[in-house]
């Protein structure tokens, strides 16, 4: 971004709280103040678009935490906050914290969210984010890879060095979902990663799915799942297919 002068192109977004070493991790207001120095340093910029509280720590008081990304804000080295991995509870008492106390909010929430993981983020944390009118982004939108079609069987694991954590996701649900991806992505001239990325995308609550690619072909088929429009039988026949 440095180099190419694109910085106000991209919205940069980053990370705090997640054990580094031992004495790098949390959400205290110390640590918050020195990983962002670090964080701007690495990135080479001046400012983070959105800095996520990695994961809810409770150890440090959500008005604490708060405070630092205040400062943050004020200085202009950030530009807004979203929380990741929180509970409704969690998330709950920090929008109650930000409002009684005047400081900065999570705007954005960043679950754990796709066609087979849907028990963490469906229900009051769903509800509790469209009522706040917070953006959501979800990762591992495609469930590690399993969304892909890649895995059908056991068999399939040895074909990617992360076959061994599908191995969970070839139950009966599982594999129910994947016939409902074949079925539409065939309907649609698709392929299933991209099916699955529609559906998140069409789905009420979810602002955009992330999604990685390693090769140019995946990330051609990640623009594709962008401009898939799924009908409304589409979108039932997933909802049926990945019921809990």
């Amino acid at each position: 971004m440095k180099s190419r002068g694109n910085r106000d192109r991209g919205v940069l977004i980053t990370k705090v709280g997640m054990e580094m070493d031992p004495e790098k991790k949390g959400l205290s207001a110390a640590w918050i103040a020195r990983a962002v120095e670090d964080s701007l340093q690495r990135l080479q910029t001046d400012r983070i678009d959105v800095y996520f509280s990695h994961r809810y720590d409770p150890d440090v008081p959500v008005q604490e935490t708060l405070q630092a990304y205040d400062r943050l804000i004020a200085a202009g080295k950030v530009r807004s906050i979203g929380a990741s991995n929180f509970s409704a509870d969690q998330l709950a008492e920090a929008l109650q914290v930000a409002a009684k106390e005047g400081l900065p909010r999570y705007e954005v929430l960043q679950p754990e969210y796709n066609l087979y993981d849907r028990a963490s983020y469906d229900g009051e944390l769903r509800d509790l984010a469209m009522a706040e009118g917070l953006g959501v982004i979800t990762y591992y939108s495609l469930a590690s890879g399993f969304l892909s079609g890649k895995y059908h069987s056991a068999a399939d694991l040895n074909k990617s060095p992360r076959g061994g954590g599908i191995e969970a996701y070839l139950d009966e649900r599982g594999l129910r979902i994947l016939a409902a991806l074949d079925e539409i992505a065939d309907q649609h001239a698709a392929v299933p990663a991209e099916v699955a990325i529609a559906w998140l995308i069409a789905r009420e609550g979810v602002t955009a799915p992330i999604a990685s690619a390693t090769r140019l072909d995946q990330l051609e088929s990640l623009i594709r799942s962008t401009q898939l429009s799924l009908s409304e039988a589409d979108i039932a026949r997933l909802d049926h297919a990945s019921a809990v």
